[in-house]
């Protein structure tokens, strides 16, 4: 007999099914034994009459909540069940995993204790819908880029060099080498650019060796990049982003909203188009006037920073998204292209999120001199002298002709937890890895 989803079943006349599952709930009564079982799709009410069926309450006995089962009986439509006006006469019970009684954790453990038994902590439904919103936003992600004309790309995880800042390489042994994890597909991307693809993605895992605790970090997350040619500015690559970031929401919303109003009590807000843009030093500017806030990094923000301005932006604009615009160069990468009228600032953007940095992005610089004045440049005050060598193959992207392009990263796990209302990215990520976890 085929199996029945159980989120299915208020469509069904009354009728044979075959539900399958985890026993979320038993209550025993003097008479009858109710339970509730639950697969992805929903939870249904099993009844069972102890004087009608002996044997099957006698089963019933034995289970215990996050056991699995397999059911077949007669669906009937019931509007004094509680549980989607439903439920299910039993007439066989198979018993396929007995769990014990008691589970290792409960919803008063500590994160770390539910870290170590993360599976068991994803079964809750709402936790489980964190991932489907995931999916549901990645494949909206993908048709705003197919509909676009980007190309998918999966740049190497294994490189001879960083690609962003050296102090946060893991590094592992490569046939008697060193090789590095990727910090991110920046080169590659620039490297698809100047073989003429001209607009490209990657959703793919990245790692920075990051010694930090904070609620928004983890050691290996996902990234989602894009990188287009011919712009004229950063402002063009804003503007991507922004029609991107409307799109998959507004899918969210349509597809999920109704869920994630249910169970997190939270709205998915399409935003509008265009996203305030504010320069840095005009944020600067608003913290100290606004929030009497003094800034303990001059040149770029602090979480504390970022978490006022969304306060501040939400209040003034309306809005859950800024572009931060117009960071100094001594914060930057040596790639990000420089403002003509004041080199000592660079044509990129963080994006906030409801007070969180979800992206970094900036035109890029593709002339070849002036890509190596910077670094030699970046030598010098970083006083690394194998800087320009480590970067001799990146180099070689730019001598064969070369174009105008921009891009960003994105966290998408930062998005969601945001979204959610959650404290730690830790709950949006499917198993944590940071500096003092590997398992599980």
């Amino acid at each position: 007999m085929n199996r029945n989803l159980i989120g299915s079943l208020a469509a069904i006349a009354p009728s044979d099914v075959k539900i399958c599952g985890f026993v979320a709930s038993v209550r025993n009564t003097k008479r009858f034994i109710f339970l509730v079982v639950r697969d992805f799709s929903g939870s249904v009410q099993i009844f069972v009459s102890k004087e009608e069926n002996p044997e099957l309450a006698s089963i019933c006995s034995t289970l215990t909540v996050n056991s699995t089962v397999e059911i077949f009986g007669e669906v009937y439509h019931n509007p004094s069940v509680k549980l989607g006006g439903i439920e299910i006469l039993p007439q066989k019970i198979n018993v396929v995993s007995l769990a014990p009684a008691e589970l290792p954790i409960d919803e008063n453990s500590s994160q770390e204790l539910k870290m170590n038994w993360r599976f068991l902590e994803l079964r809750a439904p709402e936790n489980r819908l964190i991932f489907e919103l995931s999916t549901v936003i990645e494949q909206a992600m993908r048709q705003y880029w197919s509909d676009h004309n980007f190309i998918e790309i999966h740049s190497p995880k294994l490189m001879g060099t960083s690609s962003e800042s050296g102090s946060e390489l893991f590094s592992v042994p490569y046939f008697g080498k060193t090789a590095y994890l990727a910090q991110s597909p920046q080169f590659y991307k620039q490297m698809a650019m100047n073989a003429g693809f001209e607009k490209v993605f990657e959703i793919g895992p990245v790692f920075r060796a990051n010694p930090s605790f904070t609620s928004r970090h983890e050691t290996e997350f996902i990234s989602v990049d894009a990188e287009i040619s011919w712009i004229e500015s950063h402002e063009d690559v804003m503007k991507l982003e922004e029609e991107w970031i409307q799109y998959f929401m507004a899918v969210a919303a349509k597809k999920l909203g109704s869920r994630v109003q249910e169970l997190y009590g939270k709205e998915i807000i399409v935003p509008s188009t265009p996203f305030p843009r504010i320069p840095l030093a005009t944020v600067k500017e608003i913290l100290k006037k606004e929030f009497g806030c003094v800034s303990q990094k001059e040149n770029d923000l602090s979480p504390e920073e970022e978490q006022l301005l969304g306060q501040y932006v939400e209040q003034h604009y309306g809005h859950d998204f800024v572009f931060v615009t117009d960071y100094p160069v001594s914060v930057r990468p040596f790639y990000h292209m420089r403002h003509e009228s004041n080199p000592t600032l660079t044509k990129s953007f963080d994006l906030i999120y409801r007070g969180v940095e979800v992206t970094t992005g900036a035109q890029r610089e593709h002339r070849y001199d002036v890509l190596v004045s910077q670094i030699l440049e970046k030598e010098k005050t970083e006083k690394d002298s194998k800087l320009m060598e480590s970067l001799k193959d990146y180099l070689t992207f730019f001598q064969y002709g070369s174009v105008p392009h921009g891009g960003f990263g994105f966290g998408l796990a930062r998005l969601i937890m945001k979204m959610l209302g959650l404290p730690n990215i830790r709950a949006v990520t499917l198993v944590s890895r940071n500096p003092k976890r590997l398992t599980p």
